[in-house]
């Protein structure tokens, strides 16, 4: 019988935007956001909030989550996944980012039976098409969105096996001409992960690699180590808060969503 684990990795201390997963959402805070979409899914054996600050730690116990406290030294989310599961027996482990409050549920059960589904792959990860085509390859806001960085772009084959990520606009389709409306080329990339628990033992271990160090993307680290990326494409893209600005954008969101 496969057992599933959901961990959600969330410290105080974010750059952008401290005490993030404390802000408040629509009256909770939004760490309780993002637990209440991993308890949806069905499949999910049991979730838990990883995090190294009491006060996060105290919130979660209070509105009834499983918690538990990992080192301040992780230097990543997902090393902060491995050590709250190291005890822990289980199959898969998704790790669900804190700062995703508005991950459909569809989407983490699709990524999960992804990797379930693909014994060749070690790890999932979802993806959402973007459309392109017409006279022109997209608008002039779309340009802008695919040459941001921080929209992470990737490629895949056949098989639905990730070739590359990147935060450079990839395939680069200026020589194509124009395109059918609808045409699909791009695909941006959603962080949500699913490890096969005995695989992300072994990744925390590995060095980082050189691409991973030159995109700052630490997904490439399994692609130069020669272990294969199963690409789920799904239909719902996601919101993550990155900063005051975005929790103002989820909450508008939510409030939509609601009337």
């Amino acid at each position: 019988m496969l057992k599933i684990i959901c961990v959600i990795p969330v410290r105080y201390d974010a750059t952008r935007f401290p005490g993030k997963p404390l802000a408040m959402l629509r009256g909770k805070p939004m760490v309780r956001r993002v637990w209440e979409i991993a308890k949806k899914v069905e499949g999910i054996d049991r979730v838990l909030i990883a995090t190294d600050d009491k006060r996060i730690f105290d919130t979660a116990k209070g509105f009834g989550a499983e918690a538990v406290m990992t080192s301040p030294r992780c230097p990543s989310g997902t090393d902060r996944v491995a050590e709250a599961v190291s005890d822990v027996h289980c199959s898969f482990v998704v790790n669900l980012q804190g700062d995703e409050p508005l991950m459909p549920p569809s989407v983490i059960k699709r990524t999960i039976a992804g990797l379930v589904q693909d014994n060749s792959a070690v790890v999932s990860t979802p993806v959402v098409a973007i459309p392109s085509g017409g006279r022109t390859v997209g608008t002039a806001a779309r340009k802008r969105a695919m040459q941001n960085p921080n929209f992470v772009k990737v490629v895949f084959d056949r098989n639905g096996h990730a070739l590359y990520f990147s935060r450079s606009v990839i395939p680069d389709t200026s020589r194509v001409g124009v395109l059918p409306t609808g045409t699909v080329y791009m695909y941006k990339h959603i962080g949500l992960y699913v490890y096969r628990k005995k695989f992300l033992e072994r990744f925390v271990r590995m060095p980082q690699s050189r691409l991973e160090k030159a995109e700052k993307l630490e997904q490439l680290r399994i692609l130069e180590n020669g272990f294969k990326i199963k690409v789920v494409v799904v239909d719902k893209d996601t919101v993550p808060v990155d900063t005051p600005r975005d929790l103002k954008k989820a909450e508008n969101y939510l409030k939509r969503k609601i009337q």
